[in-house]
């Protein structure tokens, strides 16, 4: 099949949305399938509003009707609500073509915490977007039920995996930190909550790993943290394998890919029982839940390395792309209309 994928988010960016993209795309191309990834890395771009290290596609339609037309694209799918994400729909639309949608990121809480936009705007436009697909994929089965929640419909799972053989246990001695080593790998801006973490006492030393648009401000702020900087590959899996207990702040993400990296090097996670983490991380098996993250930080110190990197071998991409494989809305054979939705 010729599937185009459409989205916003793409490299050079650093996030779970292009990691996970990154991984179907190929293992899609193994099953034999020819993929075209339309970034923004094949438009003219301007810097996302409050995100300069972003960039969003500019007025993109012209450019990817031509990407389309050239590509003749048997399925597409639309992976963002960005400009190149919105263009995509209309081009849809307008053929009167099948397509499917997916929601990585929970816009309505980011935006909250940057500007004073009620929630329920937000998501009334994103359930205006969304609701011209054929169905909208989620990573977790919590996100599918807060989307119903807020009237989205046709919504199903598409789940996640991770590369375990590049994140394994690989020893523990490559931080040469004071003990217990408290980790966090991601996004350093507002809506990862990471001065949840920063700010709590918790003994020993504590390591970020990433960049964004607080990381000026919290290096500041938090003179006593271990700001790293960006890791990548078997650098990211050693800083991972070293730390004593993975520590996620975020009370807004859909899923957090990089929960399953720390599992896999063995290193616990602990984290609020919020939609994501209460999807993954199971009490006392591969980490520890609790609206005190401290508390659940110093429990997590007792979990067994082993016990989460065998939680993490469920997750694979090959599962995972067949759920996305299975989810799509390939075209009629003439190349026209609306497929019916299942029963």
């Amino acid at each position: 099949m010729k599937l185009a994928i459409l989205t916003d988010a793409w490299q050079p960016q650093v996030n779970g949305v292009v990691t996970t993209l990154m991984r179907t795309r190929d293992f899609l191309r193994a099953l034999g399938h020819d993929v075209l990834v339309i970034g923004p890395d094949q438009f003219a771009t301007v810097p996302c509003p409050t995100y300069p290290e972003i960039r969003l596609a500019l007025m993109p339609g012209r450019a990817l009707t031509d990407l389309l037309n050239d590509f003749e694209p048997e399925a597409i799918h639309v992976a963002t609500e960005g400009p190149l994400g919105h263009a995509g729909r209309r081009y849809c639309i307008r053929r009167k073509l099948p397509f499917t949608t997916s929601y990585h990121t929970q816009f309505p809480q980011y935006l909250r915490k940057r500007l004073p936009i009620p929630e329920a705007w937000t998501y009334a436009l994103l359930r205006r977007h969304h609701s011209a697909a054929l169905r909208t994929l989620v990573a977790s089965e919590h996100q599918r039920r807060d989307l119903i929640t807020n009237n989205f419909r046709n919504v199903h799972i598409w789940s996640r995996g991770v590369d375990t053989e590049l994140f394994r246990p690989c020893g523990r001695e490559h931080l040469h930190l004071p003990r217990p080593i408290w980790l966090y790998a991601g996004r350093v801006a507002v809506e990862k909550n990471l001065e949840a973490f920063l700010g709590t006492e918790l003994g020993g030393s504590k390591v970020v790993v990433g960049g964004g648009p607080d990381l000026a401000r919290l290096r500041l702020k938090y003179p006593g943290t271990h700001f790293v900087g960006y890791k990548f590959g078997q650098e990211l899996a050693q800083h991972m394998s070293s730390a004593d207990v993975f520590v996620f702040p975020s009370r807004t993400d859909t899923f957090g890919l990089v929960m399953l990296e720390a599992m896999a090097c063995g290193t616990p996670v602990a984290a609020y029982p919020v939609t994501g983490p209460i999807d993954v991380v199971r009490e006392g098996i591969n980490g520890c839940l609790d609206d005190d993250l401290a508390s659940a930080a110093e429990r997590a110190l007792q979990v067994a390395r082993d016990s989460c990197r065998d939680a993490s071998l469920a997750y694979t991409w090959e599962r995972a792309t067949g759920q996305f494989l299975a989810q799509l809305a390939p075209f009629a054979s003439d190349g026209r209309g609306m497929a019916a939705l299942p029963e």
